[in-house]
């Protein structure tokens, strides 16, 4: 089987490089139209202008396809206002939304200015919502819609420097994690990619043998997957180099201390209480609950 999107619209969003470029040279090539977004800013922000996103179309363009630039601010309101009326007088639908754009403020948390926290939490967080948000009404009134987002390591697991970047990056799983739920019923799919690639953001923290390998475009196949009409949903999936795996969020079984626990109680049963060898994902934050009123069936160990 060949995944294909003719007939779909898709916009992707940091797309004058790097991973976003990838990307949107692959759905080009698979038959979406394309709308190539990119501020032209540099890894940390600045400047701006959209000459890579229309280098991108003129690629997408030399190969056949149909593709506008847009360069607005995934962090302004009628930029992204303008994007999505750009697509829909251009082509009329917006299938697809993959959101890429993404900038890099590092510092440890005792040197960083919380203006540099704001920027970064704008441009991954809100620059993921805002046009999620845009497009929303849009894919549920055609009853069809994938919208992929890209979280990191950094907001799975940490990663020092990171603060800002990694809170922004878990901030995104768990939009997804919501909007996949409000999604379901109008046949729109939200998940995930965390990407393991070496970009303009990370170049200057790699040796020139590991960026060989980890090329943006080894990304793409599964932003790809996740864009398409028999995606999962509300599926994490970490890519790079070749490799792919799917990463969640588990919880241990828990045990239940009764009413009259204390802190020396929590202590005391810790290595019980996070105990992952039967941990479980939930899907929703109900089977979390769900959880807890089966644990106080149990009969308390203590307290």
């Amino acid at each position: 089987m060949t995944i294909r999107f003719d007939g779909k619209v898709a916009i992707v969003t940091g797309a004058g490089g790097g991973l976003g470029r990838c990307h949107a040279l692959e759905l080009a090539r698979r038959g979406a139209k394309l709308v190539v977004n990119d501020l032209g800013g540099s890894v940390d922000g600045s400047g701006g202008s959209s000459e890579a996103a229309a280098k991108v179309v003129d690629e997408i363009k030399a190969m056949g396809g149909q593709a506008i630039a847009n360069g607005s601010s995934v962090t302004d309101d009628a930029g992204v206002a303008l994007m999505v009326k750009q697509a829909m007088d251009a082509f009329g639908r917006i299938d697809v939304l993959v959101a890429n754009a993404g900038i890099l403020r590092d510092k440890s948390f005792s040197k960083m200015e919380l203006k540099d926290f704001d920027l970064v939490v704008a441009v991954h967080l809100m620059g993921t919502v805002k046009p999620a948000k845009a497009v929303w009404q849009i894919m549920r009134d055609q009853q069809y819609g994938r919208i992929v987002v890209t979280t990191s390591s950094t907001g799975l697991y940490g990663n020092f420097g990171q603060t800002n970047y990694g809170a922004a990056k878990l901030g995104i799983v768990g939009f997804m994690n919501t909007l996949k739920l409000e999604g379901a019923k109008d046949n729109i799919k939200v998940n995930a990619i965390s990407p393991v690639a070496a970009t303009r953001m990370t170049e200057n923290l790699m040796p020139p043998a590991m960026i060989e390998m980890l090329k943006p475009e080894y990304v793409t196949p599964g932003v790809v997957y996740l864009a398409s009409e028999d995606a999962p949903t509300g599926m994490i999936l970490t890519a790079g180099a070749g490799v792919f795996s799917a990463a969640q969020m588990v919880e241990t079984d828990g045990i239940n201390l009764g009413h009259g626990a204390s802190a020396d109680t929590v202590a005391q049963y810790w290595s019980k209480i996070a105990d992952f060898s039967t941990a479980k994902h939930y899907t929703m934050g109900n089977e979390q609950t769900a959880k807890f009123v089966a644990r106080l069936q149990d009969k308390p160990v203590a307290g």
